[in-house]
């Protein structure tokens, strides 16, 4: 006997609320300029949406955003090794940086964890590069949250 109740149709919360999907998209926009005016490059910024992508596990947002990599620059083999960036030298002190920040942003670890990678981060990375690479973090996560909660498919 099948005791699994049958899954209820996701609402496509973009469609359904299009003025607050429209406000994110700006919020977005404006990430992207900030980022850029911080001096990211298009493909660091790319690592951070693929690398928060994996993490909450959105299959829509890491197909668009492994194909935006590609298109900025980012390599073969800094694609599939993302999951394990720290134990290769695939990744620049700038790229290991701005994933530390990305990482600690989307799992919000414990405050030592915390303290910790956000100083090693530091080191490395200005105020200005620091406050793009959290709002770049923060602006996937809510895209990711959007996408995995109203089931968005990966197109073929």
């Amino acid at each position: 006997m099948d005791t699994t109740e049958p899954v209820p149709a996701h609402v496509h919360v973009d469609k359904q609320s299009p003025h607050a999907y429209r406000t994110l998209v700006a919020v977005a926009t404006a990430v992207g300029k900030t980022a850029a005016e911080a001096g990211l490059p298009p493909a660091l910024v790319e690592l951070i949406n693929t690398r928060v992508s994996l993490l909450n596990g959105c299959p829509s947002c890491l197909e668009i955003h492994h194909r935006r990599a590609v298109k900025a620059g980012v390599t073969d083999k800094q694609l599939a090794t993302l999951r394990a960036w720290r134990d290769t030298e695939l990744f620049s002190e700038q790229e290991r940086a701005a994933l530390r920040l990305a990482e600690i942003t989307t799992t919000l670890p414990d405050h030592d964890i915390a303290e910790r990678e956000y100083a090693r981060a530091r080191a490395v990375l200005n105020d200005d590069e620091v406050s793009a690479v959290i709002w770049v973090a923060t602006a996937i996560n809510a895209f990711n949250r959007v996408s995995i909660l109203s089931r968005h498919p990966v197109r073929p």
